[in-house]
């Protein structure tokens, strides 16, 4: 298995100045590539209802640009410095390792392809960027000359040897396992200093999940809660808290935010505030992803090998709402944006997505597998019983006289999810506006449903 640790980087003064060299240069390569294959697209092709009728000459056309074409101007690059056009600058490409500007190819290269054929699973990203000194911050050694040095004080420090750069200093503050290969070596640079991945290969971690059989004893479903302080349910009856960081750093961002806008672009002051205002963001993010971490780590102390969430469109509840606007005098009119600008806020707070991206990293690790499944009319059906009760989210509790049982939604939804996953949930048709159940086997797992509900 493969993965992924990252420390904390302490560089010299020399060390510095040299991966700040380094770092612009790779940023000017990767614009003058992107550069490139625009100037191709614009140049070398026209739409097919463009084309003129009578073509006395065809312009010579040039071959397109991919990643082995560009990969070969780097030798003729580091010939002799290149000099930056608008400001006068100097770059010499012979100071920096020959497969770290391949990977800056490879990075352009695979932007540019999701840009227009798209991933692995079809979806498309916008246009590439050119990127400035604060959008591009990291490069990549990968190849010879990496290796790995433990200081002999302590434990506390980790020496890396980068190529062209020497030993480089890292604080160790998590042990290395035994038996891991460093593979490659990502360097970082961030508002508060350097920082270093390294990707390592174990082949000592158990991965077993093709083996893996879902049942009800081994299985744990889960609900995204968007409530008050709630952050999951689980099929167990248990609910996880919430931390709310972007909530509770809002006001303070919005201070410093207001500040550096009112002040000139370019100028000293704002530049500090803009350091101050990536201070702050970063501490959210850091905040949000240890709280993600302890929460998947937390999950997968419960010893269930089989770990089944919803399938959530993200992209979708987030999505702002149509505008609309008045058919004769033109007016835009009222269409609910302001009130659910709050709930785009805590879906993008929660960050559900990057949650269950670690859950699925972590417990890979642990020899379990993390599934999605169809939440649809989950939170709405009662889990061991075939009646809608929770008809919307103001109904948060049902009190079911027979078995004098309070019900909780969220835990009921996280039942259900369970159910989905083992395929025990009824099918439901809707037609001419009613719920239909069709094909119930509820009665199967109401007696386990029922003691998780009352907490025994």
């Amino acid at each position: 298995m493969r993965y992924t640790y990252q420390y904390k980087a302490l560089p010299t003064t020399d060390q510095k100045l040299e991966l700040n060299g380094w770092l612009r240069i790779c940023q000017y390569w990767y614009n003058k590539q992107l550069g490139d294959r625009f100037d191709w697209w614009q140049n070398n092709r026209s739409a097919i209802n463009a084309c003129p009728t009578f073509v006395t000459s065809l312009p010579t056309l040039r071959d397109k640009p991919n990643y082995y074409s560009q990969k070969k101007y780097l030798p003729d690059l580091k010939k002799q410095p290149q000099v930056v056009e608008w400001s006068g600058e100097s770059l010499d490409f012979s100071r920096v390792p020959a497969n770290t500007l391949q990977q800056v190819c490879k990075r352009v290269d695979l932007a540019f392809q999701r840009f227009v054929a798209g991933d692995s699973n079809g979806s498309k990203s916008g246009k590439p960027r050119f990127k400035n000194n604060a959008r591009y911050r990291s490069m990549v050694f990968e190849g010879a000359g990496l290796d790995l040095h433990s200081c002999s004080i302590g434990g506390k420090y980790l020496y890396i040897k980068i190529p062209k750069l020497g030993l480089l200093k890292v604080r160790s503050h998590r042990h290395l396992p035994d038996g891991a290969v460093l593979k490659q070596v990502q360097l970082i640079k961030r508002n508060d200093g350097w920082f270093v991945n390294l990707s390592l290969e174990d082949s000592t971690v158990p991965i077993n999940s093709d083996d893996i059989i879902p049942i009800w004893e081994n299985s744990l479903g889960m609900d995204a809660v968007l409530h008050e302080d709630d952050y999951l349910a689980t099929s167990d009856g248990a609910k996880l808290p919430s931390t709310k960081v972007l909530r509770k750093s809002k006001a303070r961002l919005a201070k410093v935010s207001t500040r550096k806008n009112a002040k000139k672009r370019g100028s000293k002051s704002r530049r500090q505030l803009a350091k101050r205002e990536g201070r702050i963001h970063q501490k959210i993010a850091r905040c949000r992803k240890d709280f993600q971490y302890k929460t998947a780590h937390q999950l997968v102390r419960t010893g269930k090998k089989v770990f089944f969430h919803e399938n959530l469109n993200l992209k979708g509840l987030t999505k702002r709402c149509k505008t609309k606007q008045d058919e004769q005098t033109g007016e835009y009119l009222p269409n609910g944006q302001s009130a659910k600008s709050g709930l785009n806020l805590s879906w993008n707070d929660a960050a559900f997505g990057n949650f269950f991206t670690i859950l699925g990293h972590i417990a890979e690790k642990a020899g379990a597998i993390v599934l999605k499944v169809n939440p649809a009319y989950t939170s709405q059906l009662l889990a061991y019983r075939d009646q809608v009760v929770f008809t919307n989210t103001s109904v948060r509790e049902y009190w079911d006289e027979d078995l004098k049982l309070l019900v909780d939604r969220d835990i009921n939804a996280g039942i259900n999810i369970k159910r989905v996953g083992l395929d025990m949930f009824p099918t439901i048709k809707r037609r001419k506006g009613n719920i239909e159940i069709v094909g119930s086997i509820t009665g199967v797992t109401s007696k386990e449903v029922v003691q998780t509900l009352r907490g025994l």
